[in-house]
C-alpha cells in the first residue's frame, strides 16, 4: 500500500487554466442570458459562443495592466470581432471571478467527499472485523478500562461521517453565484439575467450581496475543511501514541526497503500519521486567515483576494491529501492483538477496581468504604507489584460478602464485550 495518492484531479481544479476556462464559460453564458433577454444579436451570439482566450497574450497583457480581468478580456476579446464588446456586458469583476471560484470550490468539495467515503468504508471495515479485539482504554494516558479496538474504529468513522454532513453543508452555503454589477443594486445587470446565468451554472444566486459574494460562506466552507483536519488530526496522533515502542499495539505499514532513519536502521516511525498531523495544523491556520476576510470595507476591498490565491487551493489540497493519506494507512494497519493484552495485563487487574468497587455497593457496604477498600487494594498493587485480583480475593472485608463465584465472574474480561453489539446496532454500524 503506503501512499494510494496519485491524483491529480485536486490540483487541475486550481489550475489557471480551470479557473479561466470557467471565466470564459461564465462570460458567455452571462452573453447568453443577454441574447435571450433581446440585447445581443443572435448573428453576435454565434460568434460569442466560438470565444476563447489566448494564454500567452493573457500574461503580456497582465504584466502591462496589473489586472487579471482586463487581461483575459482583452486576450479574448483579440480573437473576436465588434461582438466582442458584448463581453463582460454590466458585470464587474467579482461577478465573474467570485462565481467562477464557487464552482471551483465545488468541484473540490466533490472530490474531497470521495476522499473521506473512502475513509469512512476503511474504518467500516477495520471496526467491523476488530468489533470485540479487547485493548486497553486509556484516560489522561492511564490505564482505564478495557474497550475494543473495534468501538475505537467505530468512533472515528463516527466522527468522519459527521465531517462529510458537514462538508455537504459547507458545500450549499458556497454553491451561490453573483451577478449584480459594482456594488450589488443590480443597476447595470438585472436579477433576471443572474438567474438565468445562475441556473446554468447550477448554482443559487446569492439573495443579497454588495460587490462580492460575502466571505462569511468561504470562512464557513474553509472552517469545515479545518474541522475535519482536525478529526484525522485525531485520529493520527492516537495512532501515533499506539505504535509508541512501549505500547505498540498497531503500526502504520512500513514496507520492504523503507528506512525510517539515516542513523538508526531499526526505526519504523509513524511518519506518515504525523504528516497528516502537520498539515491538519496548516489547515487550521488558514480557517482563521477565512474568518479575518470576513470584513471587508464598504461594499469591498481586496485585502481578502491575496489570501484567498493560497488558502483557498491550499487547504484543498492539503485536505484530500492526508485524507488520502490517512485511508491508505488505516487500510494497512499492522494489528497486534497479543500486544493489547500483554498491555491489559500491565497493571495486574488495576483495571477491575471500578467493578469490584460496585460489587461491594451491591452487597451493601457504602460507597465511601467500598471504594476505601479497593482504593487501598490497588495501592498495593501499584506500589507493591502485587496481584490486584489475589488482594481482593483474599481481603476478609471481601471475601466476608462476596462468594468465591462472584469473584470469578469479576474478573471475567467479556464483561466488557457484552454491549458493543448494541453500539454497533445504535450507530448503524454492521
Amino acid at each position: 500500500m503506503i501512499e494510494r495518492y496519485s491524483r491529480p484531479k485536486m490540483k487541475s481544479v486550481w489550475s489557471d487554466k480551470n479557473k479561466y476556462d470557467k471565466w470564459l464559460k461564465i462570460e458567455i453564458a452571462v452573453c447568453e442570458a443577454w441574447n435571450k433577454a433581446g440585447l445581443i444579436p443572435d448573428d453576435d451570439i454565434v460568434k460569442i459562443r466560438k470565444a476563447n482566450y489566448d494564454f500567452d497574450l493573457f500574461y503580456e497583457i497582465l504584466d502591462r495592466t496589473k489586472h487579471d480581468m482586463t487581461a483575459f478580456l482583452q486576450s479574448t476579446t483579440a480573437n473576436l470581432g465588434p461582438e466582442g464588446r458584448w463581453l463582460h456586458q454590466g458585470l464587474t469583476t467579482s461577478d465573474v471571478w467570485d462565481t467562477a471560484t464557487s464552482l471551483q470550490l465545488v468541484e473540490a468539495a466533490q472530490l474531497l467527499d470521495f476522499e473521506l467515503e473512502q475513509l469512512e468504508s476503511a474504518l467500516k471495515h477495520t471496526a467491523v472485523k476488530h468489533k470485540n479485539t479487547l485493548m486497553m482504554g486509556r484516560t489522561h494516558g492511564v490505564h482505564a478500562e478495557p474497550i475494543t479496538f473495534g468501538l475505537k474504529m467505530a468512533l472515528w468513522w463516527d466522527e468522519v461521517k459527521r465531517g462529510r454532513t458537514r462538508l455537504h453543508e459547507a458545500t450549499t452555503s458556497i454553491s451561490v453565484g453573483k451577478f449584480s454589477g459594482p456594488v450589488g443594486t443590480h443597476a447595470t445587470v438585472s436579477p433576471s439575467i443572474e438567474k438565468d446565468v445562475c441556473d446554468f451554472l447550477g448554482l443559487s444566486p446569492a439573495p443579497v450581496s454588495n460587490q462580492v459574494i460575502q466571505r462569511d460562506r468561504h470562512a464557513h466552507f474553509i472552517t469545515t475543511l479545518a474541522l475535519v483536519a482536525a478529526t484525522l488530526e485525531k485520529i493520527a496522533t492516537e495512532i501515533r501514541g499506539l505504535q509508541r515502542t512501549e505500547i505498540r499495539e498497531v503500526e502504520e505499514p512500513f514496507t520492504e526497503g523503507q528506512t525510517g532513519s539515516s542513523s538508526m536502521p531499526h526505526k519504523r516511525n509513524p511518519e506518515l500519521t504525523e504528516r497528516v498531523c502537520g498539515l491538519a495544523r496548516l489547515i487550521r491556520g488558514h480557517s482563521i486567515t477565512a474568518m479575518e476576510n470576513v470584513a471587508l470595507w464598504g461594499e469591498r476591498d481586496i485585502s481578502h483576494s491575496s489570501a484567498e490565491r493560497v488558502i483557498l487551493p491550499d487547504s484543498c489540497m492539503a485536505l484530500d491529501y492526508i485524507t488520502n493519506l490517512l485511508t491508505g494507512v488505516i487500510e494497512g494497519l499492522r494489528i497486534y492483538e497479543d500486544r493489547m493484552l500483554e498491555n491489559m495485563e500491565l497493571t495486574r487487574g488495576l483495571l477491575f477496581s471500578q467493578r469490584a468497587m460496585l460489587l461491594l455497593v451491591e452487597k451493601g457496604l457504602a460507597r465511601e468504604d467500598s471504594y476505601k477498600i479497593v482504593q487501598e487494594n490497588s495501592m498495593k498493587t501499584w506500589d507493591d507489584g502485587l496481584d490486584f485480583r489475589k488482594l481482593i480475593s483474599n481481603d476478609r472485608r471481601v471475601t466476608d460478602i462476596v462468594s468465591a463465584e462472584e469473584l470469578a465472574e469479576l474478573f471475567d474480561y467479556s464483561h466488557y464485550t457484552k454491549y458493543v453489539d448494541d453500539i454497533f446496532d445504535k450507530a448503524s454500524l454492521s
